[in-house]
């Protein structure tokens, strides 16, 4: 891999950082409505994964998704507009966190319900196929995702129809407050691809070239339309469900902390600096440039109006 695209990564994983580090002191200051749920310690899937991707591939992501928004290349600007409730949001300011899409980069959107996005991302593969090319779909899901229905029909449409799509499940070992190890019999969820005929793999999700490989890999066989394959990265998040004081965190202390040790920003910065790839300068011109970024995202968001009460009518729609 070219020092270019390592260092776009590392960028990737350093926007979504700094993102939601605002973003959580944003809302513990009441200035963000809502529900917010933290990317924070996951960032080298989202950034693995999608450095694989065209801006025509598509992503369906979940209620977890400003990590998938950023490193599919959807504008902070309008993320944080969004999340602040104004008009230039991506939503209009309607939507907030979990309802965050830009079509035009090919994020088909986040979802609040917990697996709805995997068939959303089936029915993407399936346009990819219909539409010829070699376009393809990433559907990003977590480890609860796994214990419903919705996954399994996902998993098992795919493989039938040979389509065009990637199956990354972010394991960060809680559905919500719900130990993985508790609600799922089985120590790798990679299992269940495998009895679907989806080739599975099992990652370190915290190493970021280890996941680009793996994506670069399982992108290749959908592009070649040669069928699904199932990306396991093993995470976790570093701070509570949500942002919100109404989810208790009852992890252990020492577990949150050792995970934390493993930081996936951390581990690239030290094999970065190790192999002579960068210097410590470069590393600090990079970051300085993201909290511009992240500055300036916020004050677009503080200086944008907020939605009118006949706004309220516009996109809705029945039958």
């Amino acid at each position: 891999m070219q020092k270019a695209e390592i260092l776009q990564i590392y960028t990737t994983m350093l926007t979504i950082r700094r993102f939601e580090e605002r973003v959580a002191q944003d809302y513990a200051n009441h200035v963000i409505p809502g529900l917010v749920h933290s990317y924070i310690g996951q960032e080298a899937v989202a950034a693995g994964v999608c450095a694989n991707l065209r801006v025509d591939d598509r992503i369906v992501s979940t209620h977890r998704g400003h990590g998938h928004c950023i490193a599919k290349g959807a504008g902070i600007e309008r993320m944080m507009a969004e999340l602040y409730g104004r008009k230039t949001g991506y939503c209009k300011g309607k939507g907030g966190s979990m309802h965050i899409a830009d079509f035009g980069v090919g994020m088909l959107g986040a979802n609040g319900i917990v697996g709805a996005g995997l068939p959303i991302a089936v029915g993407a593969a399936m346009a990819a196929q219909l539409e010829g090319g070699d376009r393809v779909a990433v559907s990003f899901f977590g480890d609860g995702a796994c214990q419903e229905g919705a996954f399994h029909e996902a998993v098992n449409l795919a493989s039938i129809w040979k389509l065009p799509i990637v199956f990354v499940c972010e394991n960060n070992l809680y559905g919500s407050v719900t130990p993985a190890k508790y609600a799922i019999p089985i120590k790798d969820i990679a299992e269940r691809a495998r009895a679907y005929a989806v080739p599975g793999v099992v990652l370190d999700g915290n190493d970021v070239l280890a996941v680009h490989e793996a994506a670069h890999e399982a992108v290749a066989r959908a592009r070649a339309r040669e069928g699904p394959s199932f990306l396991e990265c093993k995470t976790y998040r570093w701070h509570a469900h949500a942002e919100s004081g109404a989810f208790a965190d009852f992890r252990p202390a020492d577990e949150i902390a050792e995970w934390k040790k493993r930081c996936p920003i951390v581990r690239l910065e030290r094999k970065l600096r190790d192999d002579g790839t960068v210097t410590q300068a470069e590393l600090d011109a990079i970051d300085q440039s993201v909290q511009a970024q992240i500055a300036g995202a916020v004050s677009f968001a503080e200086h944008s109006p907020w939605p009118e009460p006949q706004d309220a009518l516009e996109g809705v729609f029945s039958q």
